[in-house]
């Protein structure tokens, strides 16, 4: 299978199991796999979660498809717990879900929708002055949302999951995984994780992106 005109297969470089534990006491283990060939020369990585053998056996005889999360790097959200965003919370919730099912989370090197660190924060800086998220990455020259899921699609094809549930509020995920030959049997929202300092931002994703989010506190 090729991704796109003139891309390369990647291939799976190393794998190795490593235990999990979160703040909250949730513990399981992935199988992490790293890569070679992937389109953008970052260093992604896939979590394979739970039996995802069994459920890429399943997939392939026309059962359900694993399930998927295409989780993109978040120092701030993942690491030290930042409230700005859901990040830390859809990851946590995200290994659980894809523990009991079996499949794959892929956690993709695109902090900030792809524009880096410190142009997030100083994208964060802007927001404090009034302005939504979208609307500080282009002010800062950036594209609303920079990130490209090519080398996703190359990851999910050499694991063989080229059909997938995917685990996502985020339609633009889905499109570009459908245009690169993955094929998302069925999108699955995650839960809606709404505190006070992330109303603003998580409205936005809503509004102006179209995310699948009910949010009848922040509207």
């Amino acid at each position: 299978m090729t991704i796109a005109l003139g891309t390369p297969l990647a291939r799976v470089r190393t794998r190795v199991v490593v235990p999990l534990r979160f703040p909250d006491g949730f513990a399981t283990s992935a199988e992490v796999h790293t890569f070679s060939g992937l389109a953008d020369g970052r260093e992604h990585l896939a979590l394979a979660l739970g039996d995802w053998r069994a459920a890429l056996a399943a997939s392939a005889l026309g059962g359900p498809a694993p399930l998927v999360r295409p989780h993109s790097e978040c120092l701030t959200g993942d690491v030290f717990g930042s409230e700005r965003c859901d990040c830390g919370p859809q990851l946590r919730e995200a290994v659980e879900r894809i523990s009991e099912t079996g499949g794959f989370l892929l956690y993709l090197r695109q902090e900030g929708r792809g524009i880096g660190l410190y142009a997030k924060l100083d994208a964060y800086a802007l927001q404090d002055t009034g302005l939504d998220t979208y609307q500080a990455n282009l002010a800062l020259g950036h594209g609303e949302d920079e990130r490209d899921y090519t080398a996703a699609a190359q990851m999910l094809v050499a694991l063989g999951a080229e059909r997938i549930r995917l685990l996502s509020n985020n339609p633009d995920k889905a499109a570009q995984l459908t245009g690169l030959g993955i094929e998302v049997a069925e999108r699955i929202p995650t839960a809606v994780h709404l505190s006070e300092a992330n109303a603003r931002y998580l409205t936005a994703k809503r509004d102006h992106t179209a995310h699948t989010l009910d949010l009848p506190l922040a509207g």
